[in-house]
């Protein structure tokens, strides 16, 4: 079999669905940095998510309250996940993800508690670590706005929202938090952008590489060495971290670092597991309204997380 082919084996997607939401986006002239930043922020209409028993606009208090939607998907006692969305540090919120929230709820048979913490280039890193971190503190002390909880919690995100999530986990762990699961969907994990899938995918498929870039800097401006190393999960030291899910897909530009994030976390001695979505994109969580094949992915993928987030 020749190169071409070859090639072309490996641009295969999942259903012809997914192949013709991405030739849409190929057919849409590729945004070039500096991004709109409000267009990026401008409220868009989403399909809705699936009816739950409870959903609820909460406060985190602090010296910066951050707010946070509470999804409850059945009485009882549950455990809880803290939701970490995202958008290249710079846009995503509440709405944004609802659906994904409600789809976590119920898929997970858990309470959801999803933060909407600072962005960038407003507040740059630290900003959102520290108020997942404010809520998270919160979730564990089990306040009585909860509702019935079972003391088991875990915390997810996706994309930019992964990374946050496992910084915001190794620095509460390393102070004795109790944490019992991790998600990370399609994760940055490499600040420096350095792993191969990033040429790879570089472009056209949904997360160009020279955004990525842009992204990286309105959280870390000036790309600073040292920022770039704290908050780089792939130059991190961790400590000891739940079972940790890392969900790739395989045209993700991202792919390789979630790969090499699964490796350095096992040779931690971390219970990590890569799982692989072959003929998926980046983002595929918030695409099952688009694919049937993503929308399997993103139920299985949660469902997991669920049965994980309870194992002894």
């Amino acid at each position: 079999m020749g190169n071409a082919d070859n090639a072309s084996m490996d641009n295969v997607l999942a259903d012809p669905e997914l192949d013709s939401w991405i030739s849409g986006i190929r057919a849409v002239p590729a945004q070039v940095p500096p991004l709109d930043i409000p267009a990026l922020r401008t409220p868009r209409i989403r399909p809705p998510g699936p009816d739950l028993l409870a959903v609820r606009s909460l406060t985190v208090p602090g010296n910066i309250p951050v707010a946070v939607r509470l999804y409850r998907p059945g009485e009882g006692r549950l455990p809880v996940v803290v939701h970490v969305h995202g958008g290249g540090f710079v846009f995503g919120d509440l709405e944004s993800h609802d659906r994904t929230c409600r789809r976590l709820a119920q898929e997970a048979n858990a309470v959801v508690l999803a933060v909407d913490h600072r962005r960038a280039p407003e507040h740059c890193a630290p900003a959102a670590v520290d108020d997942v971190a404010r809520v998270l503190e919160w979730v564990l002390s089990q306040p009585g706005e909860l509702g019935a909880v079972d003391g088991r919690t875990g915390l997810a995100g996706d994309s930019a929202g992964g990374l946050l999530a496992i910084v915001t986990a190794n620095r509460l762990v390393s102070a004795g938090a109790l944490l019992r699961a991790l998600l990370l969907i399609c994760p940055n994990a490499d600040l420096t952008l350095s792993q191969p899938s990033i040429v790879q995918k570089s472009s056209r498929w949904g997360l160009d590489e020279a955004e990525l870039r842009w992204f990286v800097e309105q959280w870390v401006p000036g790309l600073d060495a040292a920022k770039l190393s704290r908050f780089s999960p792939l130059q991190m030291n961790f400590g000891p971290l739940p079972r940790t899910l890392i969900a790739t897909a395989e045209h993700d530009p991202l792919r390789h670092e979630g790969a090499a994030l699964a490796r350095k976390l096992q040779a931690s001695g971390i219970d990590a597991r890569e799982v692989a979505h072959p003929g998926l994109v980046h983002g595929f969580l918030s695409l099952d309204t688009v694919s049937p094949a993503a929308a399997a992915a993103g139920a299985a993928l949660l469902r997991l997380f669920g049965a994980v987030l309870r194992e002894p």
